[in-house]
């Protein structure tokens, strides 16, 4: 246990940020999710997918996600929308 006013006081902001963290990745997991499920039902949803990459990118500058993990998702995700444009 934290022994000094500063120590108790870092572990209670780090579980705000802990919280504000995950209800932003969740919510980037949901997004990504959304925007696949939209790709491969065969009638991609433009604006599920930017939505999804908005999501990633605000992620990024809050600093909950790198931005190079940021742009691979991105990058995965418009790589799996370009593959099922060309099979239709």
């Amino acid at each position: 246990m934290a022994n000094t006013s500063s120590a108790k006081k870092r572990i209670r902001s780090n579980e705000r940020k802990h919280q504000r963290n995950t209800v932003y990745r969740s919510r980037v997991k949901t997004m990504v999710k959304k925007a696949e499920q939209s790709i491969f039902s065969g009638t991609p949803d433009e604006a599920t997918i930017r939505e999804a990459i908005s999501t990633l990118d605000k992620a990024a500058v809050k600093g909950i996600i790198h931005k190079n993990n940021a742009a691979r998702r991105k990058s995965r995700l418009m790589k799996k929308l370009n593959a099922a444009a060309a099979v239709v």
